[in-house]
């Protein structure tokens, strides 16, 4: 892993740690000064105080595997339009450890799936009890062609629609902002994983 994605890296870690940068300069024998100029992207740290930070820290901070990086971003991206938290789950997994950026993307792109994934749970569970409250509300021996009767046979495929289209949209324009280095935003999403 290379600066700045190192530093932010090292940064994260050590929060997740609870250690302030004074402990951590302790535990890896150097200056507070150093851990704040590798954490801010000023300085590469020399191979022991790397060692040292990947023993402390409990992550590998080698050298990152950046090969086919782009490819691995548009794929986890892309995932989006499945629907499907399993498959960009896979992905981030394998890969977290080996880029910064897909370790990063990765949790935006869960926690976006994850709260897709809720709000359509949520609207199929409207859609099967809108009609059945709608029934029971107009009584079993009246005539089912009314018009109210006649749109919950057209609107329930909407919301899934829009839901798709809206999905899929984001999972091109989050594609192409990753491949072009520029910063990923999914709307809505709650950080379930942080």
């Amino acid at each position: 892993m290379n600066q700045p994605d190192l530093g932010l890296k090292i940064t994260e870690l050590r929060q997740q740690k609870g250690f302030t940068q004074e402990k951590l300069a302790e535990y890896c024998e150097v200056s507070t000064r150093t851990i704040q100029r590798i954490e801010s992207g000023d300085v590469e740290p020399r191979s022991f105080t790397r060692n040292s930070l990947s023993n402390i820290l409990e992550f590998d901070l080698g050298k990152e595997n950046t090969n086919n990086q782009s490819l691995w971003l548009a794929l986890l991206h892309m995932s989006s339009v499945v629907c499907i938290v399993f498959i960009p789950l896979l992905l981030w997994s394998w890969k977290k450890d080996q880029s910064y950026k897909i370790d990063q993307q990765g949790r935006e792109v869960l926690n976006f799936q994850i709260t897709i994934m809720l709000v359509l749970f949520a609207v199929i569970l409207l859609l099967i009890i809108a009609p059945s409250v709608f029934l029971m509300v107009q009584g079993l021996d009246r005539d089912p062609g009314t018009l109210l009767g006649n749109l919950f046979t057209v609107l329930p495929p909407l919301p899934i629609l829009f839901l798709a289209i809206f999905t899929s949209y984001q999972a091109v324009v989050n594609t192409v902002r990753a491949l072009s280095e520029k910063p990923i935003h999914y709307p809505l999403s709650i950080p379930f994983v942080k």
